[in-house]
């Protein structure tokens, strides 16, 4: 009962920042450069030195061992949801022109503006290295086939799979703070109290300014878009159906901690990613169809995340 009562309110405390956001974006504060900012602000600034100091204040070396092998599990099921989306997009029909765009968005989610402050909220910092994870996993598998189905939609574009330039994009800001924590564990290395007090300042900016971002997505994309059909409930089945499903049946008799576990689970039905509308953007693809979908699957998880930990408890 405690952990759902915690659950609600850190759903309420994300809607609250997302409001915040949505609400000074309806007033005009920001331009398309404002929204660029503050991405980088949260990705590159804030976000490195919160998995620096979170990663080695809450993390040992026993710990870390244990936890680095069950990356097989997110990329197992990644690898079985874009099976199953190649099928569902057959199924009801998918344009050829979004079909690449759909499976892309079918079996990866959003792990860090909305996945890792839920999972903050909900089980607190302890949650950060099951976080790191997932999404590990997941950056990897969107900025190489993710997005290279999505070069496909547009016939115009030369599709080759750039193996190099899908690596760069996977060895983030983000990312690569991860790795310098695992190193600081791994050699017991603790950082002066200069830095350590830095990056906490710094890392506090993750969560309101990842909130922020996700308001001012949502006012841009316009609520007035949001749309029912064949295509939009193709991939809300696959973020809130099939992804959680598939990730409860591969995890439920492995040894991991009960933590971790629901971490995956709740990873595994984030929202679309919101890279996939700037991708999409890039390579010619239908972006306003990506832009929808993130905010369809941003505004629906707040729903959803209650009712998986009702299930999960």
């Amino acid at each position: 009962m405690s952990t759902f009562l915690n659950s609600i309110q850190g759903v309420l405390i994300i809607i609250l920042m997302v409001a915040v956001g949505y609400t000074l974006a309806a007033k005009h504060w920001f331009t398309e450069n404002s929204k660029k900012l503050i991405a980088k602000l949260v990705t590159q600034i804030a976000l490195p030195p919160y998995m620096i100091i979170s990663m080695t204040n809450d993390f040992s070396k026993s710990e870390l061992a244990k936890l680095l092998p069950n990356l097989r599990y997110p990329v197992l099921s990644m690898f079985i949801l874009m099976g199953i989306s190649w099928i569902v997009a057959r199924f009801i029909k998918v344009d050829p022109k979004q079909r690449g765009l759909f499976m892309s968005m079918f079996f990866n989610s959003n792990t860090v503006f909305v996945g890792l402050p839920i999972n903050l909220a909900i089980f607190g910092t302890k949650s950060l290295p099951y976080v790191l994870v997932y999404y590990m996993a997941n950056t990897t598998i969107f900025w190489t086939l993710g997005v290279y189905f999505i070069q496909r939609d547009n016939p115009n574009t030369q599709v080759k799979f750039n193996f190099v330039d899908g690596i760069k994009k996977v060895f983030s800001a983000p990312l690569l703070g991860f790795i310098i924590g695992i190193v600081l564990i791994v050699l017991n290395i603790h950082l002066p109290v200069v830095l350590s007090k830095t990056f906490t300042y710094l890392g506090g900016l993750t969560i309101p300014l990842s909130m922020l971002f996700i308001g001012i997505s949502v006012y841009d994309a316009g609520l007035s878009n949001m749309r029912l059909n064949k295509d939009s409930l193709g991939v809300l089945s696959g973020r809130f159906i099939f992804a959680p499903i598939l990730m409860y049946l591969l995890v439920a008799h492995s040894d991991m901690p009960n933590m971790m576990k629901q971490v995956f689970i709740l990873q595994s039905c984030m929202p679309v990613m919101t890279n996939a509308p700037v991708v999409a953007k890039l390579y010619n693809a239908d972006a306003d169809f990506a832009s929808i979908m993130v905010t369809e699957t941003t505004l629906l998880s707040l729903a959803v995340v209650p009712i998986m930990m009702i299930l999960l408890n």
